[in-house]
């Protein structure tokens, strides 16, 4: 037991041969100290990692925005869905009037679901600015959902050519797609991936 002892006191009393935070050292007992900077091994200044502190707020828009984020797919599947037949439907005839205001409505819930993530998503990215922690996954996330918004305008915005031809509904669709992809991508990436 005295043994064990003498040991640890001689360890704990041999001083770093590195300047840089605690690492264990090799046993000895007849190190020197050399520092690269010329300053005594006990000077060294390190920096200290910042306290990042988020507000009640931004826990609260994190909330908001996790949930508003599981009826993402749900809301992309029925929009898929009522689309396609929608499509066919144009195809071959005259598709009910129903059908078209259930694919409209559906567009507008995802157009409030992504003003609602785009927005508490975009404050809590200025918020975190400073946090290093994550911030690939959160920028790459970020980056995503906008380039989903910007898709989905486009997706509208041709919308109405849609019923007109044939080559204006395969490119509202492929749009749309595209988007729904992207935007899918971005948000499995956070479910996944995040701390």
């Amino acid at each position: 037991m005295i043994f064990l002892q003498v040991m640890a006191a001689a360890i704990l009393a041999t001083p770093p041969q590195h300047s840089i935070g605690p690492r264990p050292e090799k046993l000895g007992f007849s190190q020197t100290v050399e520092a690269d900077t010329g300053a005594a091994a006990d000077t060294v200044k390190r920096t200290r990692p910042r306290a990042i502190e988020y507000s009640d707020a931004y826990y609260t828009r994190l909330r908001i925005h996790q949930i508003a984020s599981y009826t993402e797919l749900p809301l992309f599947a029925a929009e898929w869905i009522v689309g396609q037949k929608l499509l066919n439907d144009e195809r071959t005839g005259f598709p009910p009037q129903g059908l078209k205001t259930a694919h409209t409505a559906i567009a507008l819930g995802l157009g409030a679901l992504f003003t609602i993530n785009t927005i508490t998503g975009g404050w809590n990215l200025w918020d975190s600015r400073q946090d290093p922690s994550g911030r690939t996954l959160r920028v790459v996330h970020s980056l995503a959902m906008l380039g989903a918004d910007a898709g989905f305008a486009w997706a509208g915005a041709v919308g109405g050519d849609a019923n007109e031809t044939d080559e204006g509904a395969n490119q509202h669709r492929a749009i749309a797609i595209s988007s729904m992809a992207l935007a899918t991508a971005g948000t499995v990436m956070m479910w996944l991936f995040h701390d």
